[in-house]
């Protein structure tokens, strides 16, 4: 996090670990807000990549998972980068500015994300550099959430990963009534007290929770190289491209699409546990015999305890037997009603 705008929010209540904005006093009403009323949170757990130079959209076309020529100046949009197993090693949001790409993934993936795209630049004119503190991104979700930038800024995105311009800032819509702010160190402070007015200034873990319950995937590195992009619905939320050329694990991507063969998707599910699930964590049922059915792709508290997460399942498993954490005998998911149908996208 800019070390500037992280004193600001030390100033205003924050509590910061590792660059991060945990909570602002008290974590378990803030959850609460998120889910009742309109919550501003500091997304600190992201950083973003520019991809600068005459070269960057082939660059970027030719690596990633979406269609880079449709990320423009009002449209920004999901992507994956993937091994050549197809294996998903990083899920990233995409936007323009200016004639840069941003590219904006979790901070602790960004270094190694920046030199893993690096080694593939070679005679290209297109620099991968790190601008997490000159880019910090706002969330504001919650039923007065388009009120509230309306009045601040006019004009708002009207649909899922559609882009609004304005002086100070870039306005992505992610749900109904969650958008993300983009904006520079120099006016963030500012536009933090201003929305800050009208929604509850909330922790990290907010956002994550409302990723979660949208559904919205973030790989995180205990689940590198884990999912083909499929198995944590990242067609159905517009992070894959059919049509495009080739990129690194194109091939077995779009073989699982047009074969159906998907053995494994990620649902939506509780846990009622005063331990916190993780990210990479094994989950198991009777008919697998021992061997692990699934895994936690993401995990955060949930309002009124426990926790949601979102859990990549084997599908035969999911309809027939109950899924448990860590072993066995552990404890039971709850599958709760999945955000968007499960019905795989045309190809």
């Amino acid at each position: 996090m800019n070390t500037d705008f992280q004193n600001f929010l030390v100033q205003h209540g924050a509590t910061i670990e590792a660059g991060v904005a945990q909570h602002f006093g008290d974590a378990a009403a803030e959850l609460l807000a998120a889910k009742q009323s309109t919550v501003l949170c500091e997304l600190g757990q992201f950083g973003t990549l520019r991809a600068s130079g005459e070269d960057a959209q082939s660059f970027l076309q030719n690596l990633l998972s979406n269609d880079i020529r449709e990320a423009g100046a009002t449209r920004a949009q999901p992507s994956s980068f993937n091994s050549p197993k197809g294996r998903m090693l990083a899920s990233m949001t995409i936007w323009r500015d200016g004639d840069d790409y941003m590219l904006q993934l979790p901070r602790v993936l960004c270094e190694p994300m920046r030199k893993k795209l690096s080694m593939y630049v070679l005679r290209a004119k297109v620099k991968i550099s790190d601008a997490s503190d000159e880019i910090i991104s706002l969330g504001l979700s919650g039923e007065n959430a388009r009120e509230i930038l309306g009045r601040q800024f006019g004009e708002l995105p009207q649909r899922a990963f559609d882009l609004v311009g304005a002086e100070r800032a870039s306005i992505i819509k992610i749900g109904d009534t969650r958008f993300q702010i983009n904006t520079t160190a120099r006016h963030a402070q500012a536009l933090w007290q201003t929305l800050g007015q009208h929604a509850q200034p909330a922790g990290s873990a907010c956002w994550d929770w409302l990723n979660i319950r949208a559904g919205i995937p973030v790989i995180l590195p205990q689940t590198q190289e884990q999912f083909v992009p499929q198995m944590v619905n990242f067609e159905l939320i517009g992070g894959v491209n059919f049509k495009k050329g080739c990129y690194p694990g194109q091939e077995i991507v779009a073989r699982t699409q047009y074969l159906g063969k998907l053995k494994r998707r990620m649902y939506l599910a509780h846990l009622d546990s005063g331990e916190a699930p993780q990210p990479g964590d094994d989950l198991f049922s009777a008919d697998m015999e021992g061997q692990a059915s699934g895994m936690i792709a993401n995990a955060a508290p949930a309002p009124g305890g426990g926790y949601d997460v979102l859990a990549v399942v084997q599908t035969s498993s999911r309809e027939t037997q109950a899924v448990r954490w860590k072993s066995p005998g552990g404890v039971e998911l709850t599958f709760l009603q999945p955000p968007y149908p499960l019905i795989a996208a045309e190809a």
